[in-house]
């Protein structure tokens, strides 16, 4: 590669601080590197060495254009409302709800608001992108190269619809009309442990980061770094196209993101009235403004549009009819300190400066799971809680009566209100995507101590499976932390194969006696060589809802008194034998069997697949697979999956990225990790510099 060439004001972030909470005396933060360069290492992944923390931002946005160059600068137009001027009408919906939800303004605004030290940091990341867009002409698409130069508000729109994009999807009922998202039942989700040492073997931290998204979805693409700078040394992730770690870990300490159900959006409904919308008995006129969007046709002429984006006093209009409209509230958009939070959390050197960072709430929604190497662990059902009046969680995930101002916002949750668990005596925390409730069994949360809104009451089958794992295990190994990752087994079997055996064999009709001998013989887990999980896992989705909590198909449904040995056994036998029956003939016309091995219909870059979908069937090592017309291929699951220990001298770690490195076109690291989670396997995370020159692909000079 050619070298980078930095010309621009020198930077030293390096905050002062030599004492943590409490007095916890810290180590010295460390020194900033020799020189600075980027190491590519045998798997693609960027060791960014900065001498200065503007040295570092430049290297890491010329590393990410090198590995997700087309990828990011559609993401960026995107962010700017521009896609339909710039590539095709079906980009109009989208950049609609962009400039309706205020996103590209956000971005300028949160530019604004940052600091000098970080406006500048942005400001590198934002050069290192055009530099190497410039150096390397060829290696970005012509029809991409319009959103060029990229600038700092660009990230911040960019971090803002992201965030806007999980919300809608994962935090208050129905997305909102308009938005581009994830495939159709593709909700993200995640796994993580932190391992206290007194349940640790070796007695020192463990940390597991498992976080599970669409393998197809550029917006959420991880990509991987190493950034060593003053005051830094990060290994981790982010979502392509943000100018800081997101997941990781370093010396110190470490985290990992699950996707928590927070509910920090709602849809109101309003009913409208000449002149505007009605509340309290009154009419309130929207405030407008009227915006200008520019389509390209297929000819390369432009239509243009005007747009005139209606506001009420709960939020940006989305949609409407001749009598109710439908306004939005979202929590973060008007918070600009998401990526500096970041930033901040991969600086820290303990767990008072870790928490110090937390309680900017600027990061409006996921679970942190922590560990360090003092021994600490931490769970935080972290986010932008909106306080609200006197109703459920449930209540607030359809639409919310917009004519009154009983149901407005009261402003949001201090840190200190949300569910934290810190050092608990079970040696563990942990989290599947259920509610905070059981992070830490065998002692929950107190529910009564938190508003009823804030989050359900169950514990899904997944999350389940996760807290058998724990407790069957008080010594846990490095390696058996890594066996625990890979487990297949469907807990969903265990709690009604019991009764679905007997059942069908009690009929005593051929084909339902064939497929019992068939769920007998099966290994119970969704391993390549697993017989009858196929068979299973169709029955299990006609005749189970995902999440437990609505009970359907079990004899007992979830029940607070038996949090994790509850749905258990069958509602309908016979229904139950029934579907069996219709799925074992299913099979047997299109699958030439009903004993077919998993890893035969299921493929991970056409190799023998493994892992399942986590709820309902209760498997922890999480892979969904997209059908094909022979076979279906792995598209979403374990993306990043990283095992940490923090021993005295340093991190040890181990990780996974599913599909590679790289989405470029072309790229040798574009798939070149598929075979490892084929084959159930994870990769050193080179740290040291020695191990980083031991196994370097290449090198690119950062020259100022």
């Amino acid at each position: 590669m050619r070298p980078i060439r930095l010309t621009s004001i020198l930077l030293l972030l390096t905050l002062a601080g030599c004492a943590g909470a409490g007095g916890e005396k810290l180590p010295p933060r460390p020194p900033a590197p020799a020189q600075s360069e980027i190491l590519w290492d045998l798997w693609g992944v960027p060791h960014v060495y900065g001498r200065t923390a503007e040295d570092v931002g430049y290297g890491y946005g010329w590393a990410q254009a090198h590995l997700h160059g087309d990828a990011i600068l559609r993401l960026y137009g995107l962010a700017r409302g521009r896609g339909a001027e710039y590539w095709a009408p079906r980009y109009a919906a989208s950049d609609r709800l962009m400039r309706s939800m205020g996103i590209p303004a956000a971005g300028q605004q949160g530019y604004e608001a940052q600091d000098d030290d970080f406006r500048r940091y942005l400001d590198a990341f934002a050069a290192g992108v055009n530099a190497y867009a410039a150096a390397n002409p060829a290696a970005i698409a012509d029809s991409l190269r319009v959103v060029l130069p990229v600038t700092g508000a660009d990230l911040l729109a960019h971090g803002h619809r992201t965030m806007f994009t999980f919300l809608a999807l994962t935090g208050g009922g129905p997305a909102p009309v308009g938005m581009d998202g994830l495939p159709a039942g593709a909700a993200p989700g995640s796994n993580a442990w932190a391992i206290a040492p007194s349940r640790s073997a070796s007695g020192n931290a463990l940390l597991l980061a498992n976080p599970h998204l669409p393998w197809n979805e550029d917006l959420m693409r991880f990509t991987e770094a190493h950034l060593v700078g003053p005051g830094m040394d990060l290994s981790g992730v982010t979502l392509i196209g943000l100018p800081v770690i997101a997941i990781g870990f370093n010396d110190r300490l470490g985290w990992s993101h699950t996707v928590n159900t927070i509910d920090a959006l709602d849809t109101f409904t309003l009913r409208l009235a000449e002149g505007g919308y009605r509340m309290d008995g009154q009419v309130r006129p929207f405030e407008t403004r009227v915006d200008t969007l520019r389509i390209r046709q297929a000819d390369g002429t432009m239509r243009v549009e005007e747009i005139t984006v209606r506001g009420s006093v709960h939020g940006p209009v989305v949609s409407s009819n001749d009598s109710t409209a439908v306004a939005v509230a979202v929590e973060g958009l008007d918070q600009h300190g998401g990526l500096r939070q970041w930033w901040e959390m991969g600086r820290a050197r303990s767990l008072g400066e870790f928490e110090d960072a937390l309680r900017r709430l600027q990061v409006p929604m996921f679970n942190v799971i922590y560990a360090d190497r003092a021994g600490h662990i931490l769970y935080v059902f972290n986010g932008r809680v909106p306080v609200r009046g006197q109703r459920t969680f449930a209540e607030g995930q359809g639409p919310v009566r917009g004519d009154t101002s009983a149901t407005l916002w009261r402003g949001v949750h201090g840190y200190d209100d949300l569910p934290r668990i810190v050092d608990p005596v079970a040696g563990f925390v942990q989290n599947s995507n259920s509610p905070p409730w059981f992070a830490a069994r065998p002692t929950p949360l107190d529910t009564a101590r938190y508003p009823s809104y804030l989050a359900p009451r169950w514990v899904g089958l997944r999350e389940q499976r996760a807290l058998h794992m724990l407790a069957a295990d008080s010594s846990i190994t490095f390696d058996e932390l890594l066996a625990m990752r890979h487990s297949n087994h469907m807990l969903l079997a265990d709690r009604v194969l019991d009764e679905l055996i007997p059942a069908a064999r009690a009929t005593g009709r051929p084909l339902a006696l064939r497929a019992a001998d068939v769920l007998e013989r099966w290994d119970r887990a969704a391993n390549a060589e697993s017989r009858g999980a196929m068979l299973f896992m169709i029955w299990a989705y006609r005749t189970f809802e995902s999440i437990p909590e609505t009970g359907r198909g079990f004899a007992r449904p979830w029940s607070p008194a038996s949090p994790v040995g509850t749905p258990d056994g069958l509602a309908d036998p016979a229904a139950a034998v029934a579907a069996l029956e219709q799925v074992a003939e299913l099979m047997n016309t299109h699958m030439g069997g009903m004993d077919v091995p998993w890893g035969e219909v299921n493929r991970i870059g056409g190799l023998p697949g493994n892992g399942a979908p986590g709820d309902p069937l209760g498997v922890f090592h999480v892979i969904a697979y997209a059908q094909g017309r022979e076979t279906s291929e792995a598209v979403f699951g374990d993306t990043y999956v990283a095992a940490v220990e923090f021993t005295p001298g340093g991190p040890r770690a181990q990780a996974v990225l599913s599909y590679g490195n790289a989405s470029q076109p072309g790229s040798p690291h574009n798939g070149d990790q598929l075979r490892l989670i084929a084959e159930q396997r994870m990769r050193p995370s080179w740290r040291t510099r020695a191990e980083v020159e031991a196994n370097l692909e290449s090198r690119t000079p950062i020259q100022r």
